[in-house]
């Protein structure tokens, strides 16, 4: 709960830092600008809210690792979800309107994650979780998209260490790979999910795990 909270807090004060002319530059997220990525997290905090207010009555059917299916096929950036979200980004025209739509729905998830029971199951995707797990998730979600955001932003803070570690461990179970120490957690979470190419030396030291990039998370 405290990974949750702590990685959300650096994401969105990472996003209130950001000047307007930040929100014009490419994400880490292929096809997108940093507004659209500052519209998903819009709509990622959304999401949160309505999941915690969906409790659940059945038996967990997924944890915070089996909560994320892989593939080995990038996101359709031109699909109809990707096009609605840069079309809504372009709508708010003022980066200062998307940045407090984030910090006003943002911070009430993050208060919803601080109130909530993590032994409650509550309901998303057609699927159960625990609010422990579900919010663990998210803690992979939040810092790869710090990551996404901060790509092309090298003067704006990135996602705290534990929250790298943290995301590093559950991708790691997530695809069964256990990552070369030689490789920092940015660079493990960047590459194996297809953020960008991994460069000689990183390929190298992936050996047979190189083959199976990239982990694309869904």
């Amino acid at each position: 709960m405290g990974q949750f909270s702590d990685s959300w807090a650096a994401l969105r004060a990472a996003v209130a830092g950001l000047g307007p002319e930040d929100f014009d530059q490419p994400s880490g997220c292929a096809g997108w600008l940093v507004r659209d990525l500052v519209c998903h997290l819009v709509i990622d905090a959304q999401d949160v809210l309505i999941t915690l207010a969906t409790p659940a009555g059945r038996e967990p059917t997924r944890n915070a690792l089996t909560y994320w299916a892989v593939s080995g096929t990038p996101p359709d950036v031109e699909g109809p979800l990707a096009a609605l979200t840069v079309r809504l980004a372009a709508a708010y025209e003022d980066p200062e309107l998307l940045k407090f739509h984030l910090d006003d729905v943002g911070s009430a998830a993050g208060r919803a994650a601080d109130l909530a029971d993590p032994g409650l199951r509550v309901a998303t995707q057609e699927q159960v979780l625990t609010v422990g797990d579900y919010l663990d998730a998210y803690v992979l979600e939040w810092t790869l998209h710090h990551l996404d955001l901060v790509a092309r932003l090298p003067g704006t803070a990135g996602p705290p260490a534990a929250g790298l570690a943290r995301a590093r461990e559950m991708l790691c179970g997530i695809t069964g790979v256990t990552f070369p120490a030689e490789l920092s957690d940015s660079v493990v979470l960047r590459v194996c999910t297809g953020r960008r190419a991994p460069t000689d030396s990183e390929r190298a030291a992936l050996g047979e795990a190189a083959a199976r990039l990239p982990f694309v998370l869904g």
